[in-house]
């Protein structure tokens, strides 16, 4: 799991069928999660006399809030797609037929995008919503990522094609 969180690229889950105890944690560690309707997410430790782990628990705080947190756990009960998504718990329900496509397709559209714009923001978010409050040293780092974007070939290059309405051709540099 942490292997997926620390992953500098987009992760996306796509959830079919039941996703309950520890592959919903792996799916919420996920940056984005599409789910096909009709699908089942769940945590059932309630209802198995596990008390679960503090970073888990941490995931589902940060990802659902206190109060979703506590429904899930402490009821045990499934929710339904369209909770789940009205809660936050997914980003998206498609069609159970249409998962793959639309799955694939959200990958291939942020794959389009800048790759530093991807990792560089990834990583602010993430650290952004880890710490309470940034140390000098962090924020002076944020900023630094953020001013190495503005000497790269890739802003430039999307300078371009925007002027010019074509795609970029990213280079990752």
């Amino acid at each position: 799991m942490e292997a997926i969180a620390r992953h500098p690229w987009p992760t996306i889950a796509a959830i079919n069928g039941h996703c309950l105890g520890g592959g919903l944690e792996l799916a919420i560690t996920c940056d984005l999660r599409i789910c096909a309707a009709g699908a089942k997410l769940g945590m059932p430790p309630a209802k198995l006399g596990l008390i679960y782990g503090h970073t888990g628990l941490r995931k589902f705080l940060d990802v659902v809030g206190l109060p979703r947190t506590k429904e899930l756990f402490l009821t045990g009960r499934n929710f339904e797609a369209e909770r789940a998504e009205r809660i936050g718990l997914v980003n998206e329900v498609v069609a159970a037929e249409e998962l793959e496509r639309e799955s694939v397709a959200l990958a291939a559209a942020i794959a389009e995008n800048a790759p530093l714009s991807m990792r560089g923001n990834k990583h602010a978010i993430n650290l952004l919503n880890d710490l309470a409050e940034l140390t000098a040293q962090q924020e002076a780092g944020l900023v630094a990522l953020r001013e190495s974007c503005f000497e790269s070939e890739d802003l430039r290059e999307g300078i371009r094609a925007f002027g010019e309405k074509r795609r970029p051709q990213w280079q990752g540099r």
